[in-house]
């Protein structure tokens, strides 16, 4: 979709809810809700907000690059009966980005478009999310992700070799300590990563691993939360690290998370058991927001300092989900050595995240 049909869209928007809008009730999220899949591979959307977050290290010979695919589905606050198949009642969003260290700097696009019409949409039965060509489904045991981006490309597919990880008390994510402040959340570590990238050199092969969040709610982030710092790492021997921090506005923690899966099994953290300690930080050239890129991640008393394969991997989406953050490959290190590849990302250092 154009950026003028999507300006265009939201007029139309205003114009539906001065005429016919009524507030739409979203539901919370509850303990003792088991997930069902493949169902809930799918969209939910009576829930406010959603998403499905792919990231990962590829190989291009010898190169190491990072790449995060993520499709957000957002859920109007107001309905309206107007049958017309131009009305809106969903938002979809998208970003994508290639982390090149020959550049020094985030290859990144993004994209947003109206559930109506077709042009964009996520099906519930399965992961099928998508807007105009840029698509992330779900066949069998692979995703696959389309994203022909404007100065990168993507088609890559991601194998799972094992069942979900749902995060928390079997999939229920607390964010908080209020009722409700908490999310449907699961991941999909050691994904297997074959496909290939254009990034101005022709068409060239790659191979990876990934992982892959999928989470929903309807009240994710707290009046009183800035944003988070949250990482995901495939570690060796198919280990898998999760962990997260909500910070408060003016300093502080709000709430805190993670999960560790070994062999011997699953451990899932207290907000006590994590912190994250900055142990250098980047200025950016562009906005000078000042972000932790390394940081000293400590989970039941076990340590891996994440260190970034670029210190800029700074995302401005302020044209679609309207902020702007860090969001980058890294190696978690301990003792000096490698011991696992990841993600991190850090929000609300720009300004207080609003979801």
């Amino acid at each position: 979709m154009k950026r003028r049909d999507f300006i265009s869209g939201l007029v139309l928007l205003g114009v539906t809810r001065s005429l016919v809008a009524k507030e739409v009730s979203f539901p919370q999220v509850v303990p003792d809700h088991p997930l069902h899949f493949p169902r809930d591979h799918g969209a939910h959307p009576e829930y406010r907000t959603e998403w499905w977050y792919a990231t990962g290290w590829l190989a291009a010979g010898n190169e190491p690059l990072g790449f995060q695919v993520t499709f957000f589905r957002s859920r109007l606050p107001f309905a309206t009966e107007n049958p017309s198949a131009f009305t809106p009642r969903q938002i979809v969003f998208a970003h994508a980005a290639l982390a090149d260290p020959s550049d020094g700097r985030l290859r990144d696009d993004q994209r947003a478009g109206r559930e109506a019409l077709g042009l964009a949409g996520a099906a519930e039965n399965t992961t099928d999310a998508w807007i105009d060509d840029w698509r992330f489904r779900l066949d069998g045991d692979s995703y696959h992700a389309t994203i022909p981006a404007r100065e990168f490309a993507l088609d890559l597919s991601l194998a799972a070799h094992a069942r979900p990880l749902l995060e928390g008390d079997a999939g229920y994510s607390r964010k908080g300590p209020r009722r409700g402040e908490a999310s449907y959340y699961y991941s999909r570590p050691h994904l297997e990563v074959r496909g290939s990238i254009e990034r101005g050199k022709g068409k060239e092969q790659v191979t990876g691993s990934a992982w892959l969040d999928h989470e929903w709610s309807s009240n994710y982030l707290a009046a009183e939360a800035a944003g988070w710092d949250w990482c995901g790492i495939n570690l060796e021997r198919g280990a898998a690290l999760m962990a997260f921090r909500i910070r408060k506005k003016g300093g502080g923690v709000y709430y805190a998370g993670g999960t560790l899966k070994t062999e011997q099994g699953k451990t899932v953290f207290t907000p006590a058991q994590i912190t994250f300690e900055p142990l250098r930080t980047w200025r950016s050239p562009r906005t000078s927001v000042e972000y932790p890129v390394a940081m000293r991640l400590t989970a039941g008393g076990e340590s891996w300092d994440l260190e970034p394969l670029m210190n800029d991997q700074e995302l401005d989406s302020r044209a679609s989900t309207g902020t702007i953050y860090w969001e980058g490959a890294v190696r978690a290190m301990q003792g000096g050595k490698e011991a696992g590849r990841g993600y991190l990302e850090l929000t609300g250092y720009w300004k207080p995240l609003e979801m």
